[in-house]
C-alpha cells in the first residue's frame, strides 16, 4: 500500500505505518509522518565503514549492528498505536529480546544517525529528544562535511556531549573495550 496523501491533522500510529510502502523512507514522530531523501555516496560510504568496524567487533558476541533501513519503535504498545518511529543509519542492540522480524522495540543500546543537509536540525533536535526520552545510552551524531562525530552519553537522565575529529579513535562507550578508527570512517 503506497503512503496516504498526507493531511496536516491526521495522527500516524506503527499499525498504519505497517501497511505503507516499504520503498519510502519515511518516520513516524509524534504521530506525524516525516519523509526523507535518498542517502548520498558520501553518507552511505561512511554508513559502510561504522557498520564494518562495529561488525567486526561484535562478532561471536551477543550485540548485532543493523544497518538501515530497519524500523525501530521507541516507545512500542501491544496494540500498535505507538506514534513514533524512527529509521537510525545505524543501530546497535544488545537486549535480543528487544528484536523482532519487523523492528526492534524498544531502545537500542546505540544509535547512528549521520547527517545530510535535509536532516541536520531534525538529528540535532527532534531525534536527539527523542532517543534521550527513550533512553537510547549512546547517540552518535555524524557530521561528513566536517568529518567529525559528537557522541551523546546518557547519564542521569542527560545527554554529556563529546566530539570527535578524523584523526581520533572513537570509543564505544556501551561496547567495552570497542574503539573505531574514524580516519577510516572519514577517508575519502
Amino acid at each position: 500500500m503506497a503512503l496516504p496523501l498526507m493531511k496536516e491533522a491526521s495522527h500516524y500510529t506503527y499499525a498504519e505505518y505497517e501497511e505503507w510502502d516499504e520503498s519510502l523512507r519515511c518516520e513516524i514522530i509524534d504521530g506525524k509522518s516525516v519523509m526523507g531523501a535518498t542517502p548520498s555516496y558520501k553518507h552511505q560510504r561512511i554508513s559502510l565503514e561504522l557498520v564494518l568496524q562495529l561488525g567486526n567487533f561484535l562478532k561471536g558476541k551477543p550485540c548485532k549492528v543493523i544497518p538501515a533501513p530497519f524500523t525501530v519503535r521507541l516507545f512500542p504498545k501491544r496494540d500498535k498505536s505507538d506514534d513514533t518511529v524512527v529509521e537510525p543509519d545505524i543501530l546497535v542492540v544488545c537486549d535480543q529480546s528487544k528484536i523482532h522480524h519487523e523492528s526492534c522495540q524498544g531502545a537500542p543500546e546505540l544509535v547512528v544517525e549521520i547527517l545530510s543537509p535535509s536532516t541536520a536540525r531534525f538529528d540535532r533536535v527532534v531525534k536527539l529528544r527523542k532517543y534521550l526520552k527513550a533512553g537510547v545510552r549512546e547517540y552518535w551524531i555524524v557530521d561528513p562535511d566536517h568529518k567529525i562525530v559528537e557522541v551523546c552519553l546518557l547519564e542521569d537522565d542527560r545527554y554529556t556531549y563529546s566530539t570527535y575529529d578524523e584523526a581520533d579513535i572513537l570509543p564505544v562507550t556501551v561496547l567495552p573495550g570497542c574503539e573505531l578508527t574514524l580516519s577510516e570512517v572519514f577517508a575519502e
